[in-house]
């Protein structure tokens, strides 16, 4: 019996020790549960930035006219789709004169050519106005044709040496014709949109 006495002892102790190290191996899984939640959790939304600055307004040159303005309309719609009021009016004798805004202090910045009683062409030379397709006053030849993808065909000036111009037509688009003018230093002074023959006039109604 004596014998058995060191035997029983060890069992005893070992069956403790199994007993305190229990909770220990329970506890692992609740850790890693607890954290998988965590690492699924959606990514806060973006801040909205309410101090951007809003588009600009979008320009009213078109191929088809200006605005409401259509090219081939008579003198008396231009002036009742433009809606206000408008400078200029036909020298005696002749059948070509331009219209502009009371607002235009220069007509060369901007103004609507009227020839036989229609409204054929617009003439824009300030940078403030955006052609059709991008294109404005200030532009360098070279930005110009690459965003016209190359469509513009080019040929010298007539007044101005080194100057060229740079036009395309408007396709299917409309009957018109789109003239950028360049000077000696390659850039862009003056652009118009009009119907053929007028929008090709290099004085204008002169």
């Amino acid at each position: 019996m004596k014998s058995m006495l060191p035997i029983v002892m060890v069992v005893t102790l070992l069956s403790a020790c199994q007993r305190q190290e229990a909770p220990t191996a329970e506890a692992e899984p609740t850790t890693t549960a607890t954290s998988t939640p965590m690492a699924d959790a959606p990514a806060p939304a973006p801040a909205v930035d309410d101090t951007a600055a809003p588009a600009g307004p979008v320009s009213q040159a078109s191929f088809l006219g200006y605005g409401d303005m259509k090219l081939g309309s008579t003198v008396d719609e231009a002036r009742t789709a433009w809606g206000g009021e408008l400078n200029g009016a036909p020298m005696e004798g002749t059948t070509c004169h331009y219209l502009w805004p009371k607002w235009i202090t220069r007509p060369a910045d901007f103004a609507f050519m009227m020839e036989e009683g229609k409204f054929v062409r617009y003439d824009v030379g300030t940078d403030k106005e955006t052609a059709p397709g991008g294109g404005k006053v200030g532009m360098g030849v070279d930005e110009l044709q690459k965003l016209y993808g190359g469509a513009l065909k080019a040929s010298p000036h007539k007044y101005t040496q080194g100057g060229q111009y740079l036009a395309m037509d408007a396709g299917d688009v409309a009957p018109t014709r789109l003239v950028f003018e360049a000077d000696a230093a390659g850039k862009v002074t003056a652009w118009r949109v009009g119907l053929s023959p007028q929008v090709d006039y290099v004085e204008g109604c002169s």
